[in-house]
């Protein structure tokens, strides 16, 4: 039996390295996988971190997404009863929180759900809470930890156990546990993929603010699977190139392809914009923001959300001396307010009209109660409408407008379930082109031991060509299949011009006719090579992944599947002439 030769041992050990960069340990392993964890959720109090994989809660096993389900959807934290002193009297009602904020005074400032419903009045002062006394801020944070109702959850992941306190179902976005490290492109998975051209040519600089920006604003809004990266067409042109899973084009088009400019105005003063410079932002937290009520109406059914600002002492300052100068009306409902009201505008559109309670005339406020509606034909459809019109609105708050106008030049979706099919087709037509090569070659040579190490090298080839896929985090697109076909196609060219010199060549050793062989490999590698250079920009980038994966696959082939192979000849040639 021949010895393995040099050139072969190089393949083995590539293959064993692409094996262990496409880490196929998901199949083995149990339990559900921690995408995104959101920012200030009691997941992230917790310290838990995306990446982590859960497998028990409560002591309950978790083996898939089904288990992780059914284990959340069964908590069930039943409300406590609130009985509220305020210097305007008594008010009593159930809930999970206190359901209303107060300033550094402890009078409060807004309220919503239950007690509102109870006509806790704003504007009066907190004394006792269920008899607990209260004289300060920390007094009533306090009363809230003890009286409102919690659930104790531990949780153990393969990194750590965690032990949190719950008075909502947790909002991490998980999933069940990748397969291998190869990451799929929306092509394979589903979603949808914005390719967006700014108001003028960026540079450098300009293009990463924008990228960062948009960034920004998917993970504030609490997109987990998201890739933005800037593109340039042959002409030069700048373009950012959007891809988001579980995302409508008409949510993508909406968040990403408008400039979302946020004022507050009081007549023609701007008061505050968005961005972290003027204000913050209360999210995931349901003391200061939430769905508040929900209400039939005549087409279905109106929810209202709320959420608190807060205001930088620049901004507080500028609403004071604005609002010292304007005079006082009565409401409807016999409020004192003042004559004017904070308007909050969207891209130049009102999107609310707050009025301004007389007691805040020349006064320094540093927050601020934003409202807004979600309608549906469901009280649920409704509920998550304006659960969805908040977080848009927090996002604009939080990220400030973006610093370029932008136009959405192309807008693509691809379901899910089209994914999946795209992965059975490729897998189908794959083992179909293996099967058609060995056919092939056996009916060319008459010899399967020539058929055997073609197939087996063109696996390889393939199999090296996700390695490197993997270790470098390339999304698998169709574009990207679509060229590791073509690096295949071209390995298969090559490996019949190796039979082919070993056997048709007369009058040359062995060395010769490789040598031979390996000039028109290595001339046919620099074309395509070049060739290739060009579509990494042609179609703003969009062709990048047919580009990647074909130098790549001919890479390997050139220096180390195609010299296997020969050797693999060789030993063949010399069996045969024992």
């Amino acid at each position: 039996m021949a010895k393995l030769t040099l050139k072969i041992w190089i393949l083995i050990i590539a293959m064993v390295l692409a094996l262990i960069a496409i880490n196929p340990s998901g199949y083995f392993e149990k339990g559900v996988y921690v995408k995104y964890v959101k920012q200030n959720s009691t997941f992230a109090e917790a310290g838990m971190t995306s990446g982590e994989i859960i497998n028990e809660i409560n002591g309950q096993s978790v083996q898939s997404l089904a288990d992780y389900t059914n284990i959340i959807t069964k908590i069930d934290i039943q409300p406590v009863n609130f009985t509220i002193l305020t210097d305007k009297g008594t008010f009593s009602y159930q809930s999970l929180k206190l359901d209303f904020n107060v300033d550094n005074n402890l009078t409060i400032i807004s309220t919503w759900s239950s007690a509102t419903e109870s006509n806790l009045p704003l504007n009066s002062t907190i004394l006792k809470v269920n008899n607990i006394n209260i004289s300060s801020k920390l007094d009533l944070d306090n009363a809230a930890m003890s009286l409102e109702p919690k659930e104790k959850m531990t949780i153990k992941t393969n990194k750590n156990e965690y032990i949190i306190f719950i008075n909502s179902i947790p909002d991490a976005v998980v999933s069940e546990i990748p397969k291998t490290r190869l990451k799929t492109g929306l092509d394979l998975q589903g979603g949808s993929k914005a390719l967006i051209k700014p108001e003028r040519k960026l540079s450098q600089k300009e293009m990463d603010d924008l990228i960062l920006i948009s960034q920004q604003r998917l993970n504030v809004y609490g997109i987990s699977d998201v890739s933005i990266r800037a593109a340039t067409d042959l002409s030069g042109e700048t373009y950012m190139l959007v891809e988001v899973a579980g995302m409508s084009p008409s949510e993508l088009e909406e968040l990403i392809g408008k400039q979302g400019k946020f004022e507050a105005k009081i007549g023609n003063d701007t008061v505050f914009m968005g961005g972290k410079q003027h204000i913050s932002v209360c999210r995931n937290d349901a003391t200061c923001s939430g769905v508040r009520e929900c209400l039939p109406s005549q087409d279905g059914y109106y929810c209202k959300f709320e959420f608190a600002v807060y205001l930088s002492e620049d901004a507080a300052s500028k609403q004071a001396n604005i609002t010292s100068t304007l005079g006082e009306n009565t409401s409807e409902d016999g409020k004192k307010i003042l004559s004017k009201n904070l308007d909050l505008y969207l891209d130049d559109n009102l999107v609310d009209s707050l009025q301004i309670s007389a007691d805040l005339k020349g006064r320094v406020t540093t927050q601020v109660s934003i409202n807004g509606p979600g309608a549906g034909k469901t009280k649920l459809e409704a509920y998550e409408a304006a659960e969805k019109n908040m977080a848009k609105l927090q996002t604009v708050l939080i990220t400030g407008s973006l610093p370029f106008k932008l136009e959405i030049v192309k807008l693509d979706s691809i379901s899910p379930l089209l994914g999946k099919q795209f992965t059975s087709n490729i897998i189908l037509a794959s083992l179909a082109a293996v099967l058609a090569v060995t056919i092939f070659i056996f009916a060319r040579y008459r010899k399967l031991m020539l058929a055997i190490p073609m197939v087996f090298t063109v696996i390889a080839e393939l199999f090296l060509t996700l390695g490197v896929a993997a270790l470098i985090n390339w999304n698998l697109d169709m574009a990207s299949i679509a060229g590791l076909i073509a690096a295949v196609g071209t390995g298969i060219n090559d490996q019949i011009l190796i039979i082919d010199e070993s056997r048709i060549s007369k009058g040359y050793n062995w060395k010769e006719k490789m040598k031979r062989a390996f000039f028109m490999i290595l001339s046919a590698f620099s074309t395509i090579t070049v060739a290739m250079i060009p579509l990494w920009w042609a179609g703003a980038g969009l062709l990048r992944g047919f580009a990647l994966t074909t130098i790549i696959g001919i890479i390997v082939g050139v220096f180390i599947t195609r010299p296997a192979f020969s050797d693999f000849i060789n030993i063949f040639a010399q069996e045969e002439s024992q």
